[in-house]
């Protein structure tokens, strides 16, 4: 099992790795329909909340752009607590985010759901790129955002990571004690998975493959070359493909979650650049991730997410307070927009005693 689950996500299957160009994606499926089960809702609307879209710079100077939701009960000159909700490693805000933040704005938050750097509205070049240093400094951009807003509570602002956002806003937290409380959903360790994969199952020869295939394409970019992209969601699936892949073929590809920014490809969402993505080789999220504490972390994961073992880890490793909550019966994509599954109320909790 440790060869096959390394060979498929390593290789070319699925949005964290990959060595494979997409043009291998395994055969084409027709007339797929996607599973809507557990109200399955990831461009969920509200009419209980007002949406703006925002921007505004990083440290570096590059717009991040966000979407900005209010209660509709506020009241002229009242300040409530915020909450900053990061979305799924090569997503964009209106895949998974969206639906939370809105959401979270019904229970009275104010929330805002932003584009990391380099992907969706936000800013840099090339697209796609990696730079988890850059993505971790996003979140402590919006709370310099929130925290100057004359409607915001500037010491109550919270943050929440899906996926691979998890580990980026647990990286902005260690840093940035204006985060007051952090929660994660179906979170990825970037950083491990690049360097291990599932189950520690990469070998260090496939990794040092990965090292030197990025590094040559370094050449090809720096005098002028194609951009290649790896990784990612696979564009077709069949009866004989991986459940992972499957998994996250039914959000990404289909009308259940597909969303392509405009003026984007839709042959490159979740696709990181090839010369980039071994970055996360030196991201190490949970390193002191102890020194949080006292400000409070949560940690949400499907009890069958396939990505289970890095919720665990950071559990583990965190200082006091900490809770691990588990969702029966789900598994890692359907906490990205099954509402039946999602535990929003666990997270109203969780946001309201603490901010």
């Amino acid at each position: 099992m440790k060869k096959s689950i390394s060979a498929l996500l390593v290789a070319s299957l699925f949005t964290a790795g990959g060595l494979l160009p997409m043009s291998q994606a395994i055969a084409n499926s027709d007339n797929y329909q996607p599973d809507l089960s557990n109200g399955a809702n990831n461009f969920y609307t509200s009419d209980s909340v007002t949406f703006k879209k925002v921007t505004f710079d990083n440290q570096f100077k590059m717009t991040v752009t966000g979407n900005l939701y209010l209660p509709k009960n506020m009241k002229p000159g009242e300040k409530r607590a915020a909450i900053i909700v990061g979305h799924p490693m090569g997503a964009v805000k209106e895949q998974s985010s969206n639906l939370y933040a809105q959401k979270l704005a019904e229970q009275g938050f104010i929330t805002l759901a932003i584009d990391l750097s380099f992907w969706g509205e936000s800013e840099g070049h090339p697209r796609n790129a990696v730079l988890p240093d850059m993505y971790a400094e996003d979140f402590s951009a919006a709370v310099d955002f929130l925290g100057t807003r004359d409607f915001v509570q500037k010491e109550n602002i919270g943050v929440l990571g899906i996926c691979g956002s998890g580990g980026f806003a647990i990286s902005a937290a260690k840093i940035d004690p204006r985060l007051k409380a952090v929660a994660t959903v179906s979170m990825y360790d970037m950083g491990g998975f690049t360097r291990h994969s599932l189950a520690q199952s990469q070998t260090e020869a496939q990794r040092e493959a990965m090292i030197a295939q990025a590094a040559e394409q370094r050449y090809v970019e720096f005098t002028g070359g194609e951009t290649k992209y790896t990784g990612g969601t696979p564009h077709s699936v069949n009866e004989d493909s991986h459940p992972i892949a499957k998994e996250f073929y039914d959000f990404y590809r289909t009308q259940r979650g597909q969303y392509t920014p405009k003026g984007s490809s839709p042959d490159l969402t979740t696709h990181p650049t090839l010369s980039s993505n071994v970055k996360f080789l030196n991201f190490y999220p949970f390193n002191d991730i102890e020194t949080i504490s006292p400000r409070p972390m949560l940690f949400i994961a499907g009890e069958n997410a396939h990505s289970i073992e890095f919720s665990q880890d950071a559990y583990q490793r965190a200082g006091e307070p900490k809770e691990l909550y588990l969702v029966k019966n789900a598994g890692h994509v359907d906490l990205y927009d099954r509402v039946n599954l999602i535990p929003f109320e666990k997270l109203t909790q969780f946001f309201t005693s603490n901010l």
